[in-house]
């Protein structure tokens, strides 16, 4: 998938949790696990300019959504450290498990969008290197990634729409 086709996968996969949070009127939690799954969502393909790294390597995998969760969860505990933002213990464990979650999420969401394509991900690298496909469409499908990208912003519109409208 190409950026906009991710950003599309993460917005629709994401309105759910936007519709729920906004529903509980946890509306800066939706708002900052969104922004968080925006801008991570792409890290995946950073691949592309490690000398090295395969594309749809390892940071095609559920480990590295892992590692990618456990250290946005850490820096997000030393934000709310005595040292940073000086939360009480729980807000900070709440924080922490927040942010860590939103950056996994954003993991996951690039894998699926990967995992429309015929060449897959290998998700569950070191386990096994066997790469798992829906084959939907190439990556390069301008219709797929616009439409995808489309179906998002809409997706994640009518979530925020109705989430005001229950709170």
């Amino acid at each position: 998938m190409y950026r906009s086709g991710h950003y599309g996968v993460a917005l629709l996969a994401y309105a759910p949790v936007l519709f729920v949070l906004g529903s509980l009127d946890r509306v800066v939690a939706a708002g900052a696990g969104l922004a968080v799954v925006l801008a991570l969502t792409p890290l995946p393909d950073a691949d592309h300019d490690l000398p090295l790294i395969s594309h749809r390597g390892v940071t095609h995998t559920l480990l590295f959504a892992g590692v990618v969760g456990v250290a946005a969860g850490g820096a997000a505990w030393l934000l709310a450290s005595p040292a940073g933002l000086a939360v009480a213990p729980a807000q900070a464990v709440v924080l922490a498990v927040g942010a860590g979650g939103a950056a996994a999420f954003a993991i996951l969401a690039h894998l699926l969008a990967d995992a429309l394509t015929p060449m897959g991900v290998a998700a569950l690298w070191p386990a096994s290197s066997k790469r798992y496909s829906l084959g939907v469409t190439t990556a390069d499908s301008t219709g797929w990634n616009v439409g995808l990208f489309a179906l998002g912003v809409f997706a994640t519109a009518a979530a925020a729409a109705l989430a005001v409208q229950v709170a």
